[in-house]
């Protein structure tokens, strides 16, 4: 069992690669809220399975014909033990554990690797100052409007394998409560949704942002928002193309786009590792 974040995006990672140690009828929705739980578990925005797609059940459903280029899979659950598509901190950090747990030569990663995610496979690589991963283009599908306490936000509706509403505005987004759920169509978004608040700081080169994730709350920071972020901000200045410095609250992250797709870089760090003790597991 290891802990680690990318930009303080945090989560319990649970090295299993021949899927044995923790099958599906163990990493459970509940035994996920205990491990993510902040003072009588490990804490996290999420858990991280680290195991191969061949035993994942359904890693087949995800990948299809790419299933036999993915030798790994990101099996991903949010804090409150629900299925997430896509986490661009999550699958850079999956990376560096890769690397540091022994299972993949970090020389290797250098043009990246695939890695299978119930949002398709993704590729992901290492860099001098971190990790990078090809999150695909950013896939615009409607408008909508995040209701705060106080006030009501419009904003585009981007999938970046999991759904995002990204709402642009002039006011600062640090005086923004995000402490409960923005209120959001569910006819737009049926599955729920990551509503991000920005304030553009240069015009198609820089912005700021905070993040409110589906199944979590508020986060320290979001790989596939910063990406859905960056594209609607290169958009708004009508430059659809560029690359953009993103500031979270834990931290930059770099995200360039260009015609074909949209790649993200940033940090990862394991924090500690260690065992699970029988006594909190019989708790």
């Amino acid at each position: 069992m290891l802990v680690g974040h990318g930009t303080e995006n945090d989560f319990v990672v649970l090295p299993d690669p021949d899927g044995t140690r923790w099958p599906e009828d163990r990493l459970d929705a509940a035994m996920v809220r205990r491990l993510c739980e902040r003072r009588s578990g490990l804490g996290g925005d999420g858990v991280l399975r680290v195991v191969r797609s061949v035993h994942v059940p359904d890693a087949a459903d995800a990948l299809g014909a790419d299933l036999d280029r993915c030798e790994w899979f990101m099996d991903h659950r949010n804090a409150d033990g629900s299925l997430a598509e896509m986490c661009g901190n999550g699958i850079r950090l999956f990376l560096h554990v890769l690397v540091t747990e022994g299972l993949l030569d970090r020389s290797a990663c250098a043009d990246g690797v695939l890695v299978g995610t119930r949002g398709g496979p993704r590729r992901v690589g290492a860099a001098a100052d971190g990790y990078w991963v090809d999150m695909g283009p950013a896939r615009p599908f409607g408008r909508g409007q995040a209701e705060l306490p106080g006030t009501a936000l419009p904003g585009r509706a981007v999938s970046m394998g999991n759904p995002h509403l990204v709402c642009l505005t002039d006011t600062d987004v640090a005086t923004l409560d995000l402490t409960t759920p923005p209120v959001v169509d569910p006819g737009l978004f049926p599955d729920g949704v990551n509503v991000e608040v920005v304030n553009v700081l240069a015009a198609g080169a820089h912005i700021r942002l905070r993040v409110s994730e589906r199944g979590v709350g508020e986060t320290r920071s979001c790989g596939t928002g910063a990406c859905a972020a960056a594209w609607a901000a290169l958009e708004d200045a009508g430059t659809p193309t560029g690359t953009v410095a993103v500031d979270v609250p834990g931290g930059r992250l770099t995200v360039q786009v260009d015609e074909r797709t949209t790649v993200l870089t940033g940090p990862a760090v394991v924090v500690a590792a260690g065992e699970l003790t029988a006594e909190w597991l019989a708790g």
